[in-house]
């Protein structure tokens, strides 16, 4: 709301009878709880009948700022918080982990890659967005400030302590209590989605888009898979395609690359003939 907007309002703002409730008397009535303002009693807020009210906040809050920032596309990075900076391998807790430390670098180049095509469009397009954490996620991050754009982060309380990697644009990082929600802002704007090795969130989000897509309830995006031979062993498509519990059509839902250089071109050569 502009502030012409705001001054010409007939009634009070929300803002203004917030202070003044706050300031207001003391009194054996206005200290009790019932008096308290709807929107600025926290007790009330948290109640069990208003997980509705929190559903739709919780999608509110990110879809407005997102929409004040300009941004209409993203490209959508997820990826194991487990893998280590390939300076940092030697601390990976198995040799595996710290092979995949490479992906950590793909990551981040491809991340710059993006980011200046974004740039191009004046950070409108093609905005990278991980899940604001640790390993692939920084990595996404990282690059996006190293091409000298913005990046977006959504977060998710968990229940040991997670800070957001330092790498996500302040005005972009995101709080999450509701999974689902936080799933949806993930693809409400994907206009591309890679996914690196990782473990049980990385698996969730991978069958959740491929289940959105394959049912037709999503729109088809580049699906884009780091590290054939990582997902090659820990899935095994062809099994699934012929036992018919998917079909043949699906395995083309989702390609492969090994580098940034390669998701680069499959993403620009999406929908051209050949």
């Amino acid at each position: 709301m502009s502030e012409l907007e705001d001054r010409a309002h007939p009634l009070p703002h929300s803002t203004e009878d917030a202070v003044r409730a706050e300031h207001g008397p003391d009194t054996e009535q206005t200290s009790s709880s019932s008096y308290r303002l709807a929107f600025t009693d926290r007790d009330f807020l948290l109640r069990e009948e208003l997980r509705p009210v929190r559903l739709q906040l919780e999608l509110l809050k990110p879809q407005m700022l997102m929409d004040e920032a300009g941004i209409e596309s993203t490209v959508v990075m997820f990826g194991g918080a487990r893998i280590p900076a390939p300076a940092d391998a030697g601390l990976a807790r198995t040799p595996a982990l710290a092979a995949l430390s490479r992906y950590y670098e793909e990551a981040r180049l491809f991340a710059q890659v993006m980011t200046r095509r974004s740039l191009e469009t004046d950070g409108r397009d093609f905005v990278i967005c991980t899940g604001g954490g640790p390993g692939v996620m920084e990595a996404g991050n990282l690059g996006a400030l190293e091409a000298g754009g913005k990046s977006i982060g959504l977060g998710i309380v968990l229940p040991h302590e997670q800070a957001p990697n330092r790498y996500v644009s302040p005005d972009l990082c995101f709080n999450f209590h509701y999974f689902a929600i936080r799933k949806m802002h993930f693809l409400m704007r994907a206009r591309a989605i890679v996914i690196f090795p990782g473990g049980f969130g990385t698996m969730d989000e991978l069958f959740e888009t491929l289940t959105l897509i394959q049912t037709g309830r999503m729109a088809q995006v580049p699906l884009l898979l780091f590290g054939r031979e990582f997902w090659d062993r820990i899935i095994d498509w062809r099994a699934l395609a012929e036992a018919g519990t998917i079909s043949d059509e699906d395995l083309e839902l989702f390609h492969y690359a090994e580098t940034a250089e390669e998701a680069v071109a499959i993403i620009d050569g999406w929908g051209k003939p050949g």
